[in-house]
């Protein structure tokens, strides 16, 4: 019996009203189990796909379809996202009116970060928080397609559609660039030459899709490389979520 195959899906996060925005966009690059490049990188706003898309299985066929791929309908994706997908739970208390006793340095405070940026922080590596840093428009469009395609809690930092079809977590390009790890797998990934100029050496408008592209390769990872990703500690809050970055990225 055939299994349905799986493609990995990088998501880089523009505002919802990214259209003209010549420095930021949303940016999608899709790869398969062989670390092909599937379709094309594509770039632009995905407001209105989201809008349009009916169910986790038709948010896949426009998702595709955007890439100038014809979905086969059986697919599985995994995806992630670049941009906070939870906010802190401190934050989402003190809404209630339930505040913290004491607060200190900015990188500990439980309003702006939550445990997996903290985390993130003692060991190297500065993600942005979605209400200190101006990503708030990001973030919740992020938090919007969790919402409506994925919205069920697999495990920490994992969400997945009631079908299982999607599975999307939360990844940081950044570190991933700077990683000896995913450095040999980018050199394994098969694409055209016009191609490979553009995620090797994008310019300022391909930096969307290059950042996508380390997405890509963090979903990828997951299933087939999962001893180079830091993966979240039991105590880690699964309400929060979690950021994927290569473990060789985080200092000692």
């Amino acid at each position: 019996m055939m299994t349905a195959s799986t493609l990995y899906i990088g998501w880089d996060v523009g505002g919802w009203n990214c259209d003209h925005n010549p420095a930021s966009r949303d940016a999608l690059v899709v790869l398969d189990d062989a670390l092909h490049v599937i379709g094309k990188p594509w770039r632009d706003n995905l407001r209105e796909t989201l809008n349009e898309a009916t169910s986790s299985r038709d948010v896949i066929h426009r998702l595709l379809a955007l890439c100038q791929h014809v979905a086969s309908g059986d697919e599985r994706v995994v995806m992630a996202i670049d941009t906070p997908l939870a906010l802190p739970q401190a934050l989402l208390a003190l809404a209630r009116g339930e505040a913290v006793d004491r607060l200190g340095r900015s990188q500990e405070n439980p309003y702006l970060y939550r445990e997996t940026e903290r985390w993130l922080f003692a060991r190297g590596i500065t993600p942005l928080s979605p209400i200190k840093d101006m990503i708030g428009s990001q973030a919740t469009k992020g938090m919007h397609f969790l919402a409506r395609f994925a919205p069920h809690v697999a495990a920490c930092g994992q969400w997945q559609s009631k079908g299982g079809e999607l599975c999307v977590v939360e990844g940081y390009p950044s570190p991933a660039k700077r990683s000896a790890e995913f450095a040999a797998l980018r050199r394994r990934v098969c694409m055209t030459e016009g191609l490979h100029a553009m995620l090797h050496q994008p310019t300022p408008k391909q930096q969307d899709i290059q950042d996508a592209w380390h997405c890509a390769l963090l979903a990828w990872s997951l299933e087939h490389a999962k001893g180079s990703v830091a993966w979240p500690p039991a105590e880690m809050p699964a309400a929060e979520g979690w950021i994927f970055v290569p473990k060789d990225a985080l200092s000692a």
